[in-house]
């Protein structure tokens, strides 16, 4: 598959997800198994992240969620 055709997914898997948020693989499934990580998804036994819900919350769009890191 060339660059020009290379299709983008809906989701990610938590491995790369918790890359792009730079935490820990175990410390990312976790948070998805508590409902913290943002765009989990459980398809069957399988856990996926929502891309576009993943680039949301790191552009600082929580969904109303208060930011750990203000005062």
């Amino acid at each position: 598959m060339t660059e020009a055709t290379r299709v983008e997914t809906a989701t990610v898997s938590v491995s790369h997800a918790a890359e792009l948020l730079g935490i820990g693989r175990n410390l990312a499934y976790e948070l998805a198994r508590r409902g913290e990580l943002p765009g989990a998804l459980r398809l069957g036994r399988r856990i996926v992240v929502s891309r576009k819900a993943l680039d949301a919350f790191l552009e600082g769009g929580r969904n109303g969620q208060a930011d750990a890191t203000r005062d």
